[in-house]
């Protein structure tokens, strides 16, 4: 049993998809296919159960999995540590990053990243949605989240605040709400992202404040979520890392600072059963630098 089949077993199954694992591994899916029969026929056990919509485990394939995992996450820990003192970020790194965040302090900040390593290329997608890092074959994605699918390994990078806020001008036609309950008046635009859509949560005063929202405006996108904000459409509630600086200038107003929304977090998560490679590792030290200890878009 040869280490390349164990590791492309591996990655199929982390992938749960031959195609997925092709990707990840650069190989052809009918190479990938090819190395699993094969291991099937010499062990002379089915591993696989494969019907047209997906892939699962059997029995023997789920201990075998586990015995794999551990061998190939060994092989690749004893590399790692024969090339770390001479290795440097290199070759390909795909990462994916949310929209918004990604526009304002993810791309504004790849030249810096980049310049010390000559021989690393970086392919960058903007997506505000779950990617699944194995089938769509990316080395590492930032989230944004109150918490992560265990499932996989995660760095935290920063915390994400959002605040309810809108334009002087919608402020002074419709009134500056005095409480959270204040809001149910109001036109509140919605991200569509949110896990909950038709109503926002509050801490203040020593409760916890739900309140049911509406509005004129549901959109996928936080960067034309902001935009209409600033055309004075209605209220949002806008991460820092977005409104920051026009809270500063004036241009949008938080009335209800006093109150909190939940926090959440920018993470960077990655496959489990695999030591992070140096260009992986390098851009999360970066940006945990980068926005340590307090991110610079929340700073007065």
């Amino acid at each position: 049993m040869d280490l390349t089949a164990m590791e492309v077993f591996a990655r199929v199954v982390e992938a749960r998809s031959f195609s997925g694992a092709a990707r990840r591994l650069g190989m052809s899916k009918s190479v990938v296919s090819k190395h699993i029969t094969r291991m099937e026929r010499t062990l002379g056990v089915r591993l696989l159960n494969r019907t047209t919509r997906r892939l699962s485990l059997t029995e023997v394939g789920s201990t075998f999995y586990e015995r794999c995992a551990q061998i190939v996450a060994q092989a690749e820990e004893a590399e790692l540590i024969a090339t770390r003192s001479h290795s440097e970020p290199r070759g390909l790194l795909k990462v994916n990053v949310p929209v918004a965040f990604g526009v304002r302090h993810i791309a504004p900040a790849l030249a810096e990243f980049s310049a010390p390593y000559p021989e690393l290329r970086i392919d960058m997608t903007l997506n505000d949605r779950a990617v699944d890092l194995a089938e769509e074959g990316y080395d590492v994605a930032m989230h944004i989240a109150e918490r992560l699918d265990g499932a996989l390994i995660s760095r935290r990078l920063a915390p994400i605040r959002r605040t309810v806020c809108a334009t002087p001008e919608y402020w002074r036609r419709h009134g500056k709400p005095e409480t959270p309950h204040d809001l149910v008046r109001h036109n509140c635009l919605v991200y569509s992202y949110l896990n909950v859509q038709n109503e926002w949560c509050f801490t203040g005063h020593g409760e916890d404040i739900r309140v049911p929202i509406s509005g004129n405006l549901r959109v996928n996108n936080e960067n034309a979520l902001w935009q209409a904000a600033l055309g004075g459409l209605g209220v949002v509630l806008l991460p820092t890392f977005i409104a920051g600086e026009d809270l500063q200038s004036g241009a949008l107003e938080a009335p209800l600072s006093e109150y909190a929304v939940p926090a959440t977090s920018l993470y960077a998560v990655y496959l489990p059963n695999r030591h992070l490679s140096p260009k992986v590792r390098a851009l999360i030290d970066f940006f945990v630098e980068r926005f340590a200890p307090q991110p610079y878009w929340d700073r007065p």
